[in-house]
């Protein structure tokens, strides 16, 4: 008689959770979950749930043919994804917000903050600038000292700030001093491409492009300013009735541009076709004076923010539709680094900080001071941040190219975002 096969043993998935270290979590967490002070996402638990991840990669259905290590590995690398695949990571990444916390924070300056960019290639680390010229240079995943450049005080704020494409060790700046200028973290003023010589006026914000090697500035009286690399002018325009507050080079289109004023207008631009202050591709009306004009990382959306209440998606193909209109309260104040509205670097997320508003329509008593995230294409919020300890107004929020760690400016304080388990790591 054959011998009978022994039944095989059902084995269960067990996920190890790691506890949360009483050494990470505020005073405030340790109290009781019922007097936690906390802002929930649509559907999202305190606890951050691991398995999230793989739920929504699962709920894609894909194929067997289909690697999901290759898909995400494409991801990585910035190759095309399915639109389910990227949806799924959207949606993880949401996820993922549950277990976000600041692990790091800086109050390097004497005045507030006014500008941040990441580098492109470190993703921790990242330039900030403040209203007294100062700059700081911050490698948070380092215990080294952070690299610091001393401004001229008031009068100095830095309004711009970006790395230099072919350079990385030198970084681009425009301030009130009225100078836009490269530099390198010696504090070495490598090339001055703009000067106006005068208190008077001063360069407002700056954007860079590597593949034709361009700079581009606005100035406070509704002027840009287009250079090459070698700091040589190719023209200097008026395009704005009053101070431009933002210029923007399209990642896929460098030859198209977008600037933001005060005048209560955006305009697009082909700077291929630039014959003065009426040649403007389109020109989009706003309410209220507009503090920046974004594109998406694929250059097919503009995301703009005005000084009230009232951010826009506008559709790169179609200029003359109505806009995503996302009603969201982020007053201007004198005294305020003026809140920017960004996007996320990977997915079709609006990142933004909150200025409640007694007059807005739908503010509550006691309304929170978060970071909120918007869904680019429904306009509909997805989750709110929020730290206890660090509950002023967040003007500035700008992920890192990675798309996994936060910077967000809020005063004097420079804040440092990531999920609970990276923060513990570094």
């Amino acid at each position: 008689m054959a011998p009978r096969k022994r039944p095989e043993t059902q084995k269960t998935l067990e996920v190890a959770v790691r506890p949360k270290s009483k050494r990470s979590r505020s005073p405030r967490e340790l109290e009781p979950e019922a007097k936690k002070l906390c802002v929930k996402g649509p559907g999202s638990s305190r606890r951050f749930d691991s398995g999230c991840l793989w739920a929504g990669l699962a709920s894609l259905q894909v194929r067997p043919s289909c690697s999901i290590v290759r898909a995400l590995h494409h991801h990585k690398l910035g190759n095309a994804v399915r639109p389910s695949l990227q949806q799924g990571l959207q949606q993880a990444f949401l996820h993922s917000l549950a277990s976000y916390r600041i692990f790091q924070k800086a109050a390097p300056f004497d005045r507030r903050a006014t500008s941040l960019a990441w580098h492109p290639t470190h993703p921790s680390t990242l330039a900030v600038g403040s209203k007294g010229g100062d700059i700081m240079l911050w490698n948070f995943g380092i215990k080294d000292k952070p690299t610091f450049i001393k401004g001229i005080g008031a009068g100095g704020s830095i309004t711009g700030l970006k790395f230099n494409p072919l350079d990385t060790n030198q970084f681009f700046t425009s301030s009130m001093e009225g100078t836009t200028r490269l530099q390198d973290f010696k504090g070495n003023t490598l090339r001055v491409f703009t000067s106006s010589g005068t208190c008077n006026f001063w360069f407002c914000s700056l954007d860079v492009s590597a593949r034709s090697r361009m700079v581009v500035t606005g100035d406070n009286v509704g002027h840009v300013i287009l250079l090459n690399m070698d700091g040589r002018e190719l023209w200097n325009l008026r395009m704005h009735k009053k101070k431009v507050t933002h210029v923007a080079l399209n990642p896929c289109c460098d030859w198209f541009l977008a600037t933001a004023s005060v005048d209560q207008t955006v305009k697009i631009w082909d700077l291929r076709q630039v014959r003065g202050k009426s040649s403007f591709l389109h020109s989009l009306p706003h309410s209220h004076p507009v503090n920046a004009a974004c594109f998406s990382p694929d250059g097919a959306q503009l995301l703009t923010t005005d000084q009230k209440s009232e951010l826009r998606v506008y559709s790169a193909s179609q200029w003359d539709c109505p806009p995503s209109l996302i009603p969201h309260p982020h007053r201007h104040f004198q005294h305020l680094t003026p809140i920017k509205a960004t996007w996320h670097p990977r997915y079709n997320l609006v990142v933004v900080g909150r200025y409640p508003d007694p007059n807005f329509k739908s503010c509550t008593p006691h309304e929170l001071r978060t970071i909120d995230v918007f869904d680019g294409n429904s306009g509909k919020m997805m989750y709110q941040l929020y730290d206890p300890e660090s509950s002023g107004i967040i003007s500035l929020n700008e992920f890192n190219p990675m798309g996994d760690t936060l910077a967000s400016v809020m005063g004097y304080h420079i804040l440092i975002w990531s999920q609970e388990e990276a923060g513990m790591r570094t």
